[in-house]
């Protein structure tokens, strides 16, 4: 490991940016009054459209002030259970089970288009042509619209229940498991770009053009369910009770593409981040010298430092592999002291999806040779010398060359053999996997050793997810539990993110790819491919963990949505 002399803090004048105020109107989250479900979102002259599938509402909504009209009072027992809510013109298309429908904003009486053999998720209509997504069947299907004839198909990007919007030559699609939009070229359904969305379970999108900004804007519908305490005055035992109530709401999503350099951002937040550890030692024990360093946040693609200070004691800075750590010093610990100490961070923070395919990496450069000897070694008692262990390996990857198809391969490999569960203790791989059962740690450890023994350069990443409480601004929010990921290295290019476990989600698959090189907005990125947190001192023959030195504490504070990258330039 590399290591650079500690330098004191010195901070640089930054510019902060400004969040987003609430009131803005292309910027604001639209709340419909009585919507339960909202499964779909269009637009109608200047006003969106949103059809709420459980009541069966077409609403009518000003987005600037989330005024709601229902325009079909005496048809909603037609829409009820709908989805893929589209206008084209006069006419109001979507779909209910098996069926697509039609009717005129006039008569509001739903004609049938045309029936699949598998239930319908997504339409879209753009002049004389109809585009219709089923998740069971894997494809969207396009359809003439006069003659309703099959004209071709498209498979689906994702493994979710989709939705469409068309605009121009660009066919957009969001997929409510992936929590990704996609944009297709409408023709040949090419995937020019992928986005991740800041909020689980999006169900609609379409493109609406404020009237007074002349703004276009990328509205996302999203349903799901929130769990919420509830005070039953019936229970006087007990009267808080644990229960969930509909949550769907309207929200910009933005987009920032970089061709060139392969990734796209998403929406992002102002988060201040502290981590601090309170010395409270589990039996007095004094230290000499001692040098406690913490890693700091990482400046990458999707997230920026703007401020680093000290909680409670100074800190020296240094370097270790490229990244920066706190370093705390204390000339003696005494056995009854006892200090509060750390540091505070001010952090942009964005959605990020990385757009590379398996033919990019077709003919790569070797791998450096520092990389061999750092990225492909047993380093974290990994158990990459165990016959089960490299029996896995093997087995993960088959005959298959390709980088990115290797790493994939394993990681659907692990997630059909691992499920997810909270352990006491990080395990080894070989204990790990024969249990069958793992925290993201555990996940983490059996990931990087299959892809080491496959020739992959991968490295663990962490430490903390902010919670994903996008709207509770400057609220202390403390995380349940850290957090670990890792990186895998693809040569001439460079690291990638990968999640651990969260999208082991379905029983033996298919699994969604959100978080193959991917990150939502509240992952915090600290202290790549080194130990988050150690200690040393000069005193011989004392063996103390800083589990038995101190207590950690973390808070995110969210500071406000940042605005669109474009915007912040202007």
């Amino acid at each position: 490991m590399q290591t650079s002399h500690a330098q004191p803090i010195v901070q640089p004048p930054i510019s902060i940016p400004t969040p987003l105020s609430s009131q803005d109107a292309w910027a604001r989250t639209v709340r419909p009054l009585g919507t339960y479900a909202i499964q779909g979102i269009a637009v109608m002259n200047d006003a969106l459209v949103a059809l709420d599938s459980i009541r069966g509402y077409l609403l009518r909504v000003d987005p600037a002030t989330d005024n709601a009209t229902v325009i079909n009072p005496c048809q909603v027992d037609d829409f009820v259970g709908a989805t893929g809510l589209s206008i084209w013109q006069q006419s109001i298309w979507f779909a209910r089970e098996e069926n697509v429908y039609v009717c005129s904003l006039d008569d509001l009486t739903p004609q049938l288009f045309i029936t699949m053999p598998y239930e319908v998720d997504g339409v879209a209509v753009w002049e004389s042509t109809v585009y219709v997504a089923s998740q069971k069947e894997g494809y969207i299907s396009i359809f003439e619209r006069q003659s309703r004839r099959l004209i071709t198909r498209l498979p689906l990007p994702g493994v979710g229940i989709p939705n469409l919007a068309v605009r121009g030559e660009e066919l957009w699609v969001c997929d409510r498991l992936e929590q990704t939009v996609y944009c297709l070229d409408r023709a040949t359904g090419a995937q020019q770009l992928s986005v991740l969305t800041p909020f689980e379970f999006p169900t609609g999108l379409t493109f609406y053009t404020h009237p007074e900004q002349k703004r276009e804007c990328l509205y996302i519908s999203y349903a799901g369910e929130e769990p919420y305490i509830r005070d039953n005055p019936n229970n006087l035992e007990e009267p808080l009770e644990l229960t969930f109530r509909d949550r769907t709401f309207i929200h910009p999503l933005y987009i920032q593409h970089y061709p060139n350099d392969r990734y796209t951002l998403s929406n992002g937040y102002l988060i201040e981040m502290s981590y601090a550890e309170e010395l409270l030692p589990l039996e007095e024990i004094e230290l000499n010298h001692l040098e406690w360093r913490i890693a700091l946040p990482t400046e990458t693609h999707r997230q920026k430092i703007l401020r680093v200070e000290a909680i409670g004691l100074p800190f020296t800075e240094e370097v270790q592999d490229g990244q920066r750590v706190a370093v705390f010093h204390f000339h003696t610990l005494r056995a009854h002291e006892r200090q509060i100490f750390g540091w505070k961070a001010l952090l942009e923070v964005r959605g990020i999806k990385y757009a590379l395919t398996p033919d990019d990496v077709d003919a790569l450069p070797p791998l450096p040779t520092d990389f061999q000897t750092r990225y492909l070694v047993d380093d974290d008692y990994l158990a990459m010398d165990t016959p089960v262990i490299q029996q896995a390996a093997k087995e993960a990857i088959g005959t298959e060359t390709n980088l990115l198809r290797k790493i994939l391969k394993i990681r659907n490999y692990v997630y059909d053999r691992l499920s997810y569960s909270l352990t006491p203790h990080i395990d080894t791989p070989d204990i790990v996997w024969e249990r069958g059962v793992g925290s993201c740690g555990e996940y983490v450890g059996v990931l990087l050793a299959l892809a080491r023994l496959n020739g992959i350069a991968c490295r663990t990443v962490g430490r903390y997810k902010c919670p994903a409480k996008a709207e509770q601004h400057h609220v202390p929010l403390e995380p349940d539990y850290n957090h670990v990921w890792i990186e895998f290295y693809v040569p001439g290019y460079g690291w990638l993110p990968m999640e651990s476990n969260p999208d082991d989600v379905i029983e033996r698959g298919p699994y969604p790819t959100r978080f193959f090189m991917g990150l939502p907005w509240y992952h915090a990125e600290i202290g790549k491919g080194i130990p988050f947190e150690t200690i040393t001192t000069q005193d011989d023959g004392v063996d103390v963990s800083i589990g038995e030195l101190a207590i950690n504490h973390v808070r995110f504070t969210i500071l406000g949505e940042l605005p669109p990258l474009s915007a912040a330039s202007q």
